[in-house]
């Protein structure tokens, strides 16, 4: 069976949002590949910053991610403060202790806390509530998912993607929760993408603002 990877922050309400849509919008066609990056090792990458960060940018994103949830029904409480550091939240995600349950139940028991309880991720009685849903001894300072992480983030770099949430699927991107419904059609075999791809990379600069 092919695979598709799905990169993603806990960071992110949109990346939740199309978490939790993945499985019906991929179906049974491919396998997928869940890979949690840090978004802000992009965000340095590319010299940007987050939504949560920019003035007017940083409501509407929650307000379009409320309407998003209501929408496809799908549960939805905002954090008390946002933007949070997700370093721990990600590491744990890919802690090895963790290895006696699937991918993505792992990553769907991160993505509940932290968008359905309303808690305030960057304290440490919301981690210690989260590490108690999980069995054995997860360690979100585990050294070796730093590394997994940090080589996460990197191939996500060099595969081109530049945004959370991201699919690749069969060479190309994926960005974003309103990319969705066009990875839906790609899936299903539409062969109008073939041009599309094409003709948008063929699209010069005509002008470059300076950094």
């Amino acid at each position: 069976m092919s695979a598709v990877n799905f990169y993603f922050d806990f960071i992110s309400p949109y990346a939740y949002l199309a978490f939790k849509r993945i499985p019906e919008i991929i179906g049974s066609k491919y396998a997928v590949n869940y890979r949690p990056i840090l978004f802000a090792g992009l965000l340095k990458h590319f010299g940007q910053l987050g939504p949560a960060e920019i003035p007017g940018k940083r409501e509407w994103t929650f307000t379009q991610s409320l309407w998003e949830a209501k929408r496809y029904q799908i549960p939805f409480r905002l954090p008390k403060k946002h933007p949070f550091n997700p370093l721990p939240y990600l590491r744990l995600s890919l802690n090895s202790s963790n290895s006696g349950e699937a991918q993505r139940e792992v990553c769907e028991k991160v993505f509940d806390h932290i968008w359905q309880t309303g808690m305030d991720p960057s304290t440490t009685e919301s981690l210690n509530n989260l590490l108690e849903k999980f069995s054995g001894d997860p360690n979100p300072h585990d050294p070796d998912a730093k590394e997994t992480l940090k080589n996460n983030t990197n191939d996500a770099i060099e595969a081109g993607v530049f945004g959370v949430p991201t699919v690749l699927v069969d060479g190309h991107l994926f960005w974003g929760l309103d990319s969705m419904d066009m990875l839906r059609h790609h899936i299903s075999g539409n062969s109008t993408f073939a041009d599309y791809w094409g003709e948008a990379s063929a699209v010069g600069v005509a002008i470059e603002r300076k950094r």
